[in-house]
């Protein structure tokens, strides 16, 4: 829950520490913002919250049609899936200005499970879409309220860039033949382009269909760099216009979106078939990851620059009830919005009350203005949508990654090469797959070290980093930097045993200094049992430095404390170094920390 009106001169930190403790402190209330904003809520902020609302209705109209044709849905539902969510996240959501809504980044995973399920039926489209939405809107409310908000962190970044260009790809090759005028059967973006190439070939693209698609495009893009003009409203009011007034659909045979029906959108049950059960689920279920994806990131972002702490598992729950919303009253998936949002912040929008005035304002065009969108031609709205296809690519970050990792940089490359020829929905699975292997890597393979003693440098180091560090006669010092589990058990062991067996001396000792190893479980204690059996044989001592005591308790409950004795477990690596030199007749000359050599012999 975000503080409604932070004192500007309290420090940004300050801010952010005392929201978090209010939210902490809420109670049940802390559920519903929605109530709080209004209690806290100052007349004064009125005026800029309405202008900011009827600036955001400028966009919602055509971009919420546009989304929802590019969803395979009919126009008009893509406002229903903005009214109704839009008053559902006002209530549920922490974030102050976020701006929920049909969004491109969905539009291809919805796509994908529609087109080939409705047989063409748009009300059937409807219910697959509506149904999506209810599954997405159940998975998050679910996940907020266990507090699993920090699932979506396992995408990492360059995993995340893949995914949403491989899905800026989609969408976009997705609409091109809408911009010729064009309509093919394909499936996939690679299929897609072939049969674009070849209709176009023969002569099936209507050329003044797409010179006011590529006409409303350009303006777009031209536009875009003035944050305060509406470049979508401009464009698309500029080819309605041309299009009404030459009577282009009637003398060029461009396509249309037609008269709306009239009235809002209805509380309505989607009643999907059994055998589409299980693809509306795996799409409902990506949805969720993607739609939270997004909007945490946004949410973040937004909250840093205004001081104010989002708590992610209330903006989880926030989008599963404006999914939720817009699936019990005929939309589809909705998500948070890089582009509306902006527009709301900088109309001046104060408090969530901006999307609750957007959201009035496109109902009161429902219900009076069904035909203000007749002559809007749908290559415009293809338009619309390739722009923020464009939008989502990201390139410059890439570069970056690829200068400091290259490796990242072939994962996200990896990934959006799956989402490209496997599609939307088979591309989010591969990329949950390669985010637990990027996760899991480093602790399968992690990096070791023996260490040595390095003169004029405090404490042990790693033999490889400082080649002139000195080892200790007869006790080797190994460092393991992840916690111990059935993944790299063997691992550790492999390690182990190749660090006695490259020791110029005769081992007598092995310390694992294991102050990175955070956890350890059945299978990795019981490699431990087996290590010191096989070390024991060779007539080596296992020793532990620095292990925390938690990982203490789990070797107690393993009943692996008790086997080594509570002596083998040092608080500190000098303090196995001391105990093995007191232990062992060794000749040892050590160096102070402040340099000189103390040149004794310890026994």
């Amino acid at each position: 829950m975000t503080e409604a009106n932070p004192p500007p001169s309290e420090p940004t930190k300050g801010r952010i520490i005392r929201a978090r403790r209010a939210a902490g402190e809420a109670g049940w209330i802390g559920w519903v913002p929605g109530f709080e904003m209004l209690r806290r809520y100052e007349l004064a902020w009125l005026p800029r919250d309405l202008v900011a609302g009827l600036a955001l209705t400028a966009i919602l109209v055509p971009v919420g049609v546009a989304y929802a044709v590019a969803s395979g849905v009919p126009g008009v539902y893509g406002l229903y899936a903005t009214v109704i969510p839009l008053l559902a996240y006002a209530l549920f959501g922490p974030s102050r200005i976020l701006v929920l809504g049909p969004d491109s980044s969905l539009a291809a995973l919805i796509l994908a499970v529609v087109v080939p399920l409705s047989g063409g039926d748009p009300l059937r489209a409807v219910a697959l879409a509506s149904m999506m939405g209810i599954v997405s809107g159940l998975v998050c409310v679910l996940a907020g309220l266990v507090r699993l908000g920090f699932i979506t962190e396992l995408l990492s970044k360059p995993i995340r860039y893949g995914y949403m260009n491989g899905i800026a790809l989609t969408v976009l090759v997705s609409q091109l033949p809408k911009l010729f005028g064009i309509t093919i059967d394909a499936e996939g973006p690679l299929s897609s382009l072939w049969a674009l190439g070849q209709a176009v070939w023969n002569g099936q693209a209507n050329w003044v269909a797409f010179l006011i698609g590529a006409a409303t495009l350009s303006i777009i893009l031209l536009l875009k760099r003035y944050q305060r003009l509406p470049s979508v409203l401009i464009a698309v009011i500029g080819a309605t216009v041309i299009v009404g007034g030459f009577d282009l659909a009637a003398t060029a045979h461009v396509a249309v979106l037609g008269s709306l029906p009239q009235g809002l959108p209805m509380f309505a049950i989607p009643w999907i078939t059994f055998s589409d059960l299980i693809p509306v689920v795996v799409g409902g279920c990506a949805v969720a990851m993607v739609s939270f994806a997004d909007t945490s990131v946004l949410s973040r972002s937004y909250a840093a620059r205004t001081g104010t702490y989002v708590d992610p598992n209330q903006e989880m729950v926030a989008l599963g009830a404006a999914n939720l919303a817009a699936g019990f009253f005929q939309g589809f998936p909705v998500s948070s919005s890089a582009s509306r949002t902006p527009v709301a912040e900088a109309a001046g929008a104060k408090t969530q009350m901006t999307g609750v005035v957007g959201a009035v304002s496109v109902a009161v065009l429902l219900m009076a203005a069904p035909d203000l969108l007749r002559y809007l031609p749908a290559t415009a709205l293809a338009a619309v949508v390739i722009a923020a296809a464009i939008g989502m690519v990201e390139i410059a970050d890439l570069r970056r990654i690829y200068r400091i990792q290259q490796w990242e940089c072939w994962l996200s490359i990896g990934c959006f090469v799956g989402v490209a020829v496997l599609g939307a929905i088979p591309g989010i699975g591969l990329a949950i797959v390669i985010a637990v292997i990027e996760f899991l890597w480093d602790g399968w393979r992690p990096h070791t070290a023996v260490l040595g003693r390095a003169d004029g440098v405090k404490g042990y180091h790693d033999i490889t980093r400082y080649p002139a560090a000195r080892l200790i006669p007869g006790l080797v010092l190994f460092r393991w930097d992840a916690p111990l589990f059935f993944a790299n058990a063997e691992w550790f062991q492999e390690r182990v045993l190749a660090a006695v067996a490259a020791s110029p001396t005769p081992v007598r000792w092995l310390v694992v200094a294991a102050e990175p190893m955070t956890s350890v479980d059945v299978t990795s204690a019981d490699a431990l049992a087996e290590l010191d059996e096989t070390l024991r044989s060779a007539g080596i001592e296992l020793r532990f430095a620095e292990l925390k005591d938690p990982v203490k308790d789990k070797l107690k409950r393993f009943g692996l404390f008790a086997r080594f004795g509570e002596e083998r477990f040092c608080p500190t690596v000098e303090a196995a170094v001391d105990d093995y030199l007191a232990a062992h007749d060794v000749e040892w000359v050590d160096w102070e920390d402040r340099g000189g050599s103390t040149s004794r012999p310890k026994h």
